[in-house]
């Protein structure tokens, strides 16, 4: 499906999609010796940032694993295959809009709280360090309007925030520096007022590359 067209069909066979990215996985293999892999777990944004890993993060071994229209179940439930089995050293989660915009059903702060720390615990279990990322500011979703999102992303932050800090994983402020006055994505940093566009990747790029460093440095 388009990055802009953010309203997901769900199959019921494959409700997490795990058949998305199966044989790139199979293909990618172990890492090399030394080699420090990163994945990204998400949604559209993860997916739309990829195309910009060669030049914000050149000859880094930096794997996407987003997927357009993905809530937080859904990562949960391919966490293990997506994430886990690739043995990175550090998982880069950005996770939540979706679940906001109601994307695979109503889903209460409670419920993308509960999948997140699942999947950072999954993650620690398995000696996998953990960066936790804002989500980023929404005003208004255009397939959806009128849910009020920027409070409740501002409520969720403000706990991803306060969980990174009580398990010591590095915790990356994308909402601040691309926020509005309205709570919603500064205009330059996006047209659609959810994805980023380049520049808006441009402001990301430096903070997560500062998280990722500061765990592995943990």
């Amino acid at each position: 499906m388009s990055l802009n067209a953010e309203a997901q069909s769900v199959s019921a066979a494959d409700f997490a999609n795990l058949a998305r990215y199966e044989a790139d996985n199979a293909r990618l293999g172990a890492p090399g010796r030394g080699e420090q892999r990163v994945v990204f777990m998400g949604n559209s944004i993860t997916e739309g940032w990829v195309r910009y890993f060669p030049a914000q993060f050149p000859n880094k071994p930096y794997i996407g694993r987003g997927i357009s229209g993905q809530t937080t179940p859904q990562m949960l439930l391919r966490f293990r295959q997506d994430v886990i089995a690739l043995k990175p050293a550090v998982v880069v989660i950005l996770a939540g809009t979706n679940d906001i915009a109601g994307n695979t059903g109503a889903s209460t702060l409670g419920m993308i709280q509960d999948n997140i720390a699942s999947m950072a615990e999954l993650a620690a279990a398995n000696n996998i360090r953990v960066v936790l990322c804002s989500v980023l500011p929404v005003f208004d979703y255009r397939w959806k309007p009128g849910l009020e999102p920027a409070p409740k992303i501002v409520a969720l932050n403000a706990w991803i925030r306060q969980y990174a800090a009580s398990h010591r994983h590095a915790y990356v402020d994308y909402h601040t520096p691309m926020a509005d006055a309205r709570q919603g994505l500064r205009a330059e940093y996006g047209a659609d007022g959810v994805h980023p566009n380049e520049a808006g990747y441009r402001v990301m790029a430096p903070l997560v590359e500062a998280g990722i460093r500061k765990t592995l440095s943990q």
